[in-house]
Order: C-alpha cells, then structure tokens, then sequence
C-alpha cells in the first residue's frame, strides 16, 4: 500500500467528529428508528426535486449508503444536534482518493434544525477534515437547478459555481432535472475556513449563519441524488 493510499484511508475509513451546534458520527443500522423520526419533523422528503428519504424508505436509503461505504464510494454519517438528538443525515460521496477529490452531499436536516448553525458547522467540520486531513485538492457540491435555497446555502459557505450540467437526472416521475455544481478547491480552502469560522462566532440563538444547504420548504439540505 502506498503512502498516498493509506493517507485517504484514515478519511475513507468511518470517523467521528465533534463541533459545539452538532456531531457527526458513522452510520449505523441501528439508527434507523431515529431517523424515521427526524424525517417527519417537517416531512422533509415531499418536494418534487429532492431525493430524501420517506420514513417507510429509511432503511432501504440506509442498506444503499452502507453498500456504497463498503465499496469505498461513500462515507455516510449520522447527523446529531448539541442536544445528542438524531438530525439527519450526511455523507462525504463520490469519493475518489486516486484524484484526492469527493464531494459532500446527500444531506437532508430535520426541519426544526433549518437554518441554524449546524449546517454551517456540519459543513464546516466535513471539509476540514478532507483538507486538512485527506489533503483533497477538491470538495464539489451539487444540486438540482431549481432548488434555490439550496444554492443560496451553498454559496454562502463559499462554493463557487462550475456549471450546470443540463438534463443529468431523471426524476422517480419523469422530470428532467438540471444540476448545478459547486465546489471549493485546497487554494480557496483557508480563506472558506475563515469565513465559515466568522460566521459560527458571530451567530446567535437561533441565527442561520448559512442555512440549511439544500433546504427548500420542506426538504432537506442537498437532498440525495441517485446519479452521485
């Protein structure tokens, strides 16, 4: 093995990591019935461009991010507030060590946690980790056209937009969707820390220093996207 190899294992590999507004830890089987709980607060999976999980869906979603981790493909978390209650979910995906690249996304938050700090420091912790970490020259962001809010969110954690790739999915009824891309590069990486870092400092109770990356209405932020 080599050295670049075991490098990107310790990130690909199933950690835990710990802010002050949430924690996020490996996925497990077990958290289901929680999870089950967090979709419904809201009903996060109504929205016709998003693919979060329905609670009678829970367990399927969760066997297919667990599948894809033991393929190397993805590194799912547990989303959990300051309190230790279920949140969500996240996942760093398309995950590509040769390249030292991945994207973070299939993200979907209980709605009383939309827009709070905890995306901000979800997001902030995730790509730490695979900067400082990992060494990633890349993280990329996607989302489907449409959902504003989400790329608003994912603006104003710093992303900059690469492009739109034009009729990418095909939606469970038929629509075309168009995503966007986002991403930030190692370069740009020190100046996103601060910025992200200002914003958790100077948000009060119940501020949203970055909102709900992908929340629109009802549905949580970067909600999954099956072409990933």
């Amino acid at each position: 093995m080599t050295g670049t190899t075991q490098q990107h294992a310790r990130w690909i590999n199933p950690f835990s990591v710990h802010g002050d507004h949430v924690t996020l830890v490996p996925l497990e089987e077990r958290h289901e019935d929680r999870l089950v709980e967090a979709v419904q607060d809201g009903q996060v999976w109504d929205t016709w461009f998003a693919a979060v999980p329905s609670p009678v869906g829970m367990r399927r979603e969760i066997e297919w991010r667990l599948g894809l981790a033991e393929q190397g493909r993805m590194v799912p978390f547990t989303v959990l507030d300051a309190a230790g209650r279920v949140a969500g979910m996240t996942a760093y995906m398309n995950v590509d060590p040769d390249n030292r690249r991945l994207e973070i996304g299939h993200t979907w938050y209980r709605g009383s946690v939309q827009r709070t700090a905890l995306n901000t420091e979800a997001k902030l912790l995730l790509l730490q980790h695979a900067f400082e970490e990992a060494d990633c020259i890349a993280v990329g962001f996607r989302t489907a056209f449409f959902n504003m809010p989400s790329r608003r969110a994912i603006e104003r954690l710093g992303a900059k937009l690469e492009g739109v790739w034009r009729n990418h999915v095909i939606l469970p009824d038929g629509t075309l969707r168009d995503t966007c891309y986002y991403s930030v590069i190692a370069g740009e990486w020190p100046a996103v820390k601060r910025h992200l870092t200002w914003k958790l400092d100077h948000a009060g109770a119940g501020a949203a220093p970055g909102g709900s990356a992908g929340s629109a209405g009802s549905a949580g932020a970067g909600a999954a996207d099956r072409s990933a």
